[in-house]
């Protein structure tokens, strides 16, 4: 058992199938705190709520790998494939089956759902031999079409949804893999038989209807009171606590990037600290109210500026960290951060998207939940009761970062894989955030150069926990937000301790991040302790 973070657990297991036991132990009969079952092909990542469940827990799972395995209570599930894909020829010849021979060996097997990953519905299927074993492409396409079938290493899969893929296409099904308006959601889960048929009438896949561009469409009228966005800025998208709980099926927490800060949002509004609010980076944000409403704006600290309605747009200043009144017809706009990058805007009631698995966050690499918001969006307004606004007596219990942040840092799971040269370099190095950093996670150069990888060899696929400090081969860390995929198949260096999260979800390209070693697991400092420095 290796720790995650100090909220996480990392179970090597000595086979898929003793780690699909175990998840499936895990996902019948939880611990205690436990959010998260997520398996990899020979492991199982466990989450939990704080520190002391997870290190409660550790005896219990040792219980639970030498338990009796459950009664095999698996579906077999038949899926129309049309073998006609690209590298259908490739497979051919590294099999040496020809084109003919591997569609027809595909198509006979008798696969079965190792786990599920990389994206929600994405499941990795094994076959009981390794005659359609095949190296992945050397350039991985940047598109690969919504239920392409493929065959990667020792797996298959058919894509869920159009995304990025480094395997190698072989044919095409029409059938639906991912539907968060389905129970359940995923067409397919560990430990499900797959059998394929080949058809030959066309697959028809998603793709936009022919014929010329639909009309742009006319901004909604909404039915009562609502936000109606003017300019979505950089990157504004609807966010709550998230939707843990998931992952077993690929899909990932999302949530805020600054919880703190959405939550004080919402107290300001009258709102329970859950309530979905818009999460807002800079780059000119604006938004109307459709009714009278009751805004609270924190997080990045911003100017903010009310535009009345009429001919005349006469503008006044609008508080922040303090609850204001936003009258039908009214604009607020926001201006460059003056500390911060991330704004969250509450609204007495909440934004009453509808939720998608019990959340109405906006994860922007799976694509669950509201879009990220364009021009012209309509956002209704709860009308449930809400609490009384209130107004803050204080600074924010938890400063924002400075230009360089200080993030305490858990080694492991995998610090074992990198030298100690590696390990000393993560401490010593001052890293800059590059320009590709988004919800997902943030893009690292450091001071020192790039981190030693030698014998850090890519890993077979395993959960990671939000927080990770995973090191591709390049060397240049990616730290892990929100966003990020369940599983990964780049050791994991280490784990910004959750506390300290939001300190991250606050730094802009340009900004730095210096690690420190944390205390031990659980122990290290919180939002509120983690220390910053002033830019030189």
């Amino acid at each position: 058992m290796r720790p995650a973070g100090g909220r996480a657990v990392l179970v090597e297991c000595a086979s898929w199938r003793e780690a699909l036991r175990l998840a499936r132990a895990l996902l019948e009969r939880p611990l205690h705190g436990q959010e998260e079952v997520i398996q990899g092909e020979a492991t199982v990542l466990v989450t939990f709520g704080d520190a002391r469940s997870a290190r409660a827990a550790r005896p219990r799972l040792g219980e639970r790998t030498t338990a009796e395995p459950a009664p095999d209570t698996a579906r077999e599930v038949r899926i129309d494939v049309v073998y006609d894909g690209p590298d259908l020829d490739t497979v051919g010849e590294l099999t040496g089956l020809g084109r003919e021979g591997a569609a027809r060996l595909h198509a006979r097997t008798r696969w079965t759902v190792a786990f599920v990953g990389f994206a929600p519905g994405f499941a990795y299927l094994v076959a009981p031999h390794d005659q359609l074993r095949v190296a992945r492409r050397a350039e991985p396409r940047t598109r690969v079409p919504a239920g392409s079938v493929a065959v990667g290493g020792a797996y298959s899969a058919v894509y869920p949804r159009e995304s990025p893929g480094g395997w190698q296409l072989i044919g095409r099904s029409p059938a639906v893999m991912w539907n968060a308006d389905s129970e359940p959601p995923a067409a397919l889960a560990a430990g499900d038989r797959v059998r394929f048929t080949p058809v030959r009438e066309a697959a028809v896949l998603a793709a936009p209807p022919a014929g010329r561009p639909a009309a742009a469409p006319r901004p909604a009228t909404p039915a009562g009171p609502a936000l109606v966005i003017e300019k979505p800025g950089f990157q504004a998208t609807v966010q709550d606590a998230g939707r843990p709980g998931f992952g077993h099926l690929g899909v990932g927490r999302s949530g805020a990037l600054d919880p703190e800060s959405l939550a004080e949002a919402n107290w300001l509004a009258g709102n329970p600290a859950g309530a979905a609010g818009l999460e807002i980076a800079p780059g000119g944000f604006e938004c109307r109210a459709a009714g009278d409403l009751v805004l609270a704006v924190t997080g990045a600290a911003v100017p903010l500026t009310v535009s009345e309605s009429g001919p005349v747009r006469d503008q006044r200043p609008a508080p922040f960290r303090t609850p204001f009144l936003l009258r039908a017809g009214e604009r607020l706009s926001f201006g460059p951060p003056r500390a911060g990058f991330r704004s969250y805007l509450a609204v007495r009631g909440g934004v009453a998207v509808a939720p998608v698995l019990g959340s109405r966050a906006t994860d922007t690499l799976s694509s669950v939940g509201p879009p990220p918001l364009r021009g012209g969006a309509v956002l209704p307004v709860g009308a449930g009761t809400a609490g009384d606004v209130r107004y803050p007596d204080g600074p924010p219990a938890a400063p924002l970062p400075a230009r360089t942040a200080v993030l305490p840092v858990a080694l492991g799971p995998r610090d074992d894989l990198f030298t100690p040269a590696a390990v000393k370099r993560l401490f010593a190095s001052t890293w800059t955030v590059g320009t590709a950093a988004d919800r997902v996670g943030l893009r690292l150069s450091g001071s020192d150069g790039s981190l030693p990888v030698d014998g850090a060899a890519e890993l077979p696929s395993e959960g990671m926990a939000t927080g990770s400090i995973q090191v591709p081969p390049s060397g240049n860390p990616i730290l892990f937000l929100a966003d990020h995929p369940v599983t990964g198949g780049y050791p994991v260096i280490g784990v910004v301790e959750a506390g300290a999260l939001r300190l991250a979800g606050q730094l802009a390209p340009g900004d730095r991040i210096v690690f420190e070693r944390a205390g031990t697991a659980g122990e290290s400092p919180g939002a509120g302790q983690a220390s910053e420095v002033a830019s030189a």
